[in-house]
């Protein structure tokens, strides 16, 4: 070997030691093992309290630039209007529309909107009616001008809104109302609109946190079901609701979420989180509204479709007590400009990365607060999406699979700090480069990344 030769492999030696650091975070990727079904078409969705209905002019085909930002979040996804203010409206065709938070009123010309909405967007349609004040001579009336107006859209209709909670302080029920009052109140109001609407079907329960109710439902009433749903929130917005707390794991969610898959496993049937979004009560200032959320919804929804979820519908647009939602994913300013909010940045980069079936991604990631999730499409192309939850720590990613990677695109998802309301971005997809078959991406602190690779034949 001469003196050149000998150089040149050293330098070699050196420079394969400085790109493979000890706190290199290593992805190995296995298509051989499949995690679920193909996450579903559909499976994004936005929520609406029924006084957005009343909005005239809000949710129509009309209102080019908001049928443009729903479309970007999919070709197909799930329109679901309810909310607690869907428990104190009411229907009247000729009347006048009044959006307010116990006195809402919708109008035949709101439900044509709402169709024209549906069919501008591609979008499906979940509708609410009103179980806690209304009648059952109510309920039918307004599923009638519904279904006319949803046409084929009407994916589901849900009798009433968190029912779970009707009992609580008196609200809508008495002290001590449980799932039995709930079940015979709901096969009461189902009957009576069978009779108009045969073909008509439902979901349910739509409870707020008793996940057992959807477990009984399940046994009940799965045989006339197309969806069990249940609702969301990490807690209700409070001093102790930060940034820290949002993107660090809840432990009450896989629970919840076991239970939930077990229902729809036993029953057969789909199971759909219709109602959510980080903190209730239209979500925390300074929180729910910057760049964090939207590395929290990415993460979150990886999480329900990883536990078998058909689907999620975050919460939008002026909540149960009349101001627009901190975290709401479409920005409204109420005079007909509406914005994408860094949510909604996290949930479109869901979308460009979920197309397929989750595969298993082994990782550790030691000390770095980061996640990771694969899913590989019909095309045998497999997406990496790595979320770095973590403030203050960057991380080198190794990204390996079965055979060597040959090719790989990476976007990213950044923005200024955590903190930030302004400058978050989702980048085009750009070639990365491979060295002996793997893929490498640094990921700076507080950002995620979408790695598509192909694997050689």
């Amino acid at each position: 070997m001469t003196r050149r030769q000998f150089l040149a492999q050293s330098a070699s030696f050196a420079a394969a030691f400085v790109a493979e650091p000890a706190n290199a975070i290593r992805i190995r990727l296995n298509s051989a093992k499949p995690l679920g079904a193909v996450i579903p078409r559909n499976f994004v969705g936005l929520g609406y309290e029924i006084s957005s209905v009343a909005r005239t002019g809000l949710l129509s085909a009309a209102n080019h630039s908001y049928v443009e930002l729903v479309r970007g979040l999919g070709p197909q996804g799930v329109i679901r209007i309810g909310g607690n203010t869907s428990d104190y409206s009411t229907f009247s065709a000729g009347g006048s529309a009044v959006s307010a938070p116990k006195a809402t009123v919708i109008n035949a010309a709101n439900l044509q909107e709402l169709g024209s909405f549906l069919e501008a967007t591609g979008w499906d349609l979940i509708w609410g009616l009103n179980l806690g004040r209304g009648t059952e001579k109510e309920a039918v009336d307004e599923a009638q001008a519904v279904a006319i107006s949803a046409k084929g859209r009407l994916l589901a209709l849900e009798i009433g809104n968190e029912p779970d909670l009707f009992g609580h302080n008196a609200t809508h029920r008495p002290t001590g109302y449980g799932y039995k009052d709930f079940l015979l109140e709901y096969r009461r109001y189902k009957d009576a609109i069978r009779r108009v609407l045969p073909g008509v079907a439902f979901a349910g329960p739509d409870v707020a946190g008793a996940t057992d109710w959807v477990r009984q439902f399940a046994t009940d009433e799965g045989h006339d079901l197309r969806l069990l749903t249940h609702h969301y929130y990490r807690e209700c917005a409070n001093p102790t609701s930060t940034l820290e707390k949002l993107l660090k794991d809840d432990p009450k969610l896989p629970p919840e979420l076991a239970q939930l898959s077990a229902a729809s496993a036993a029953s057969h049937l789909p199971y759909r989180i219709c109602e959510t979004n980080s903190f209730c009560g239209g979500g925390k200032l300074g929180v729910s509204d910057t760049f964090g959320a939207a590395l929290w919804v990415l993460d979150f929804m990886f999480k329900l479709a990883a536990a078998g979820a058909a689907g999620v519908n975050m919460e939008t647009g002026v909540n149960q007590v009349g101001f627009i939602s901190f975290y709401s994913p479409i920005g409204d300013d109420e005079r007909g400009a509406y914005n994408a909010a860094p949510e909604y940045l996290g949930m479109r980069a869901f979308v460009q990365a979920s197309q397929g079936r989750l595969i298993s991604a082994e990782y550790d990631p030691g000390a770095i607060n980061l996640v990771a999730y694969a899913v590989e499409n019909r095309s045998r192309q497999m997406t990496v999406t790595i979320v770095n939850r973590d403030a203050t720590q960057g991380a080198e990613v190794v990204i390996s699979a079965a055979r060597p990677l040959i090719r790989a695109n990476l976007s990213r998802l950044t923005a200024p700090s955590l903190q930030s309301k302004d400058g978050v971005s989702l980048s085009p997809p750009e070639q990365s480069k491979i060295q002996e078959g793997q893929c490498r991406v640094q990921l700076a602190a507080a950002s995620a990344a979408i790695v598509v690779v192909e694997q050689a034949a």
